[in-house]
């Protein structure tokens, strides 16, 4: 018998699933996934992590977009809930961003939240 594996309520937008995916590529591995997870710290008292993983618990919560799993542990779930994550490419800004309906306050950087 095959144990259900839970999902989760995040979102990865099309234009960050593509640029998840060109990173994977690059990194010529076909092991790692993208996790997300809320850890203390940060001006706001909790902050984001974003990063490639190659370790899967059977905790874990996962989802697949285009081809991208993302990955988030059970203690991070209930604050991740809703969230989108999308990838901003301007001349002003180039990277990740999280817009979490969650956060209930945040700090000047954006990296933080509580």
């Amino acid at each position: 018998m095959s144990q259900a594996v839970s999902t989760h309520g995040v979102k990865l937008s099309e234009e960050a699933a593509t640029k998840v995916k060109a990173l994977l590529d690059a990194e010529g591995r076909d092991d790692l996934r993208l996790r997300i997870a809320v850890e203390p710290g940060g001006c706001s008292g909790l902050i984001y992590q974003l990063f490639f993983d190659e370790r899967l618990t059977e905790d874990d919560a996962i989802a697949e977009f285009g081809g991208v799993e993302v990955v988030v542990d059970p203690m991070s779930v209930p604050y991740l809930d809703g969230a989108t994550i999308d990838f901003e490419d301007t001349i002003q800004k180039q990277g990740f961003t999280i817009d979490n309906p969650n956060a209930s306050d945040s700090c000047a950087c954006g990296d933080s939240f509580s």
